[in-house]
């Protein structure tokens, strides 16, 4: 198993080795690669993997697990589907792994420099796009008042280091979460009809077509 360059990176910032375990052993290893997504997370199994030898380790609850995935969250290797967050029991669910669908060779020049956020920062075009249908953001309209929230937000964690990637996208996960916290209802326009998106489903297509995007790009 080959980690992307995106992936190799995230997984060498600021992270506790129980999130890296979790994640190079626990979901990596049996993720579906044509839909960017884990095997439906069996909590019994990853607290045994977190506890490693030790008998009576100190994971013994799924909302333990849950506060390793939240490190995992943070620095953009997972994402949750549509209407699940990590204050609830995701026992039985498949996360999104973004990162598997992005090539380095598409985007390496994203990984170079890492630093705190700018006042100047915007958000990578592409990658953005990339990033919303990997994570069913079918509305991927923002505004410079969108992009000015997000800035101000991280301008006052001046600590908090990532590269170009690793901020646009966690700038397409807060715009996921900003439209889920409003009420908003995803739609796609069908012909001169708009139709409600089905969670999970449009995500997922999305995902696979960006994963065969990529390996054919990686092919020619």
């Amino acid at each position: 198993m080959l980690f992307t360059e995106a992936e190799h990176q995230a997984l060498n910032q600021a992270l506790s080795n129980d999130a890296r375990v979790l994640y190079c052993l626990g979901l990596r290893p049996t993720a579906n690669t044509s839909t960017a997504t884990s095997a439906p997370l069996q909590y019994k199994n990853l607290l045994t993997l977190l506890n490693g030898d030790t008998p009576d380790g100190q994971y013994t609850r799924g909302r333990q697990v849950n506060s390793v995935l939240r490190q995992l969250e943070q620095h953009g290797l997972i994402a949750l589907p549509e209407a699940y967050t990590l204050d609830q029991s995701l026992n039985g669910v498949a996360l999104i792994l973004p990162l598997i669908a992005a090539q380095q060779d598409a985007y390496v020049h994203l990984h170079h420099q890492h630093q705190p956020m700018q006042v100047s920062w915007r958000p990578d075009d592409t990658l953005f796009t990339d990033m919303a249908n990997l994570l069913g953001l079918i509305d991927q309209d923002y505004s410079e008042e969108d992009i000015g929230e997000f800035v101000a937000y991280w301008l006052g964690r001046p600590t908090t280091v990532f590269s170009h990637f690793q901020w646009t996208q966690k700038f397409a996960y807060s715009m996921k979460r900003k439209r889920l916290a409003s009420g908003h209802t995803q739609v796609r326009k069908v012909g001169s009809q708009n139709v409600k998106v089905a969670p999970g489903i449009e995500a997922d297509d999305n995902a696979r077509k960006l994963v065969e995007k990529y390996a054919a790009k990686k092919k020619s």
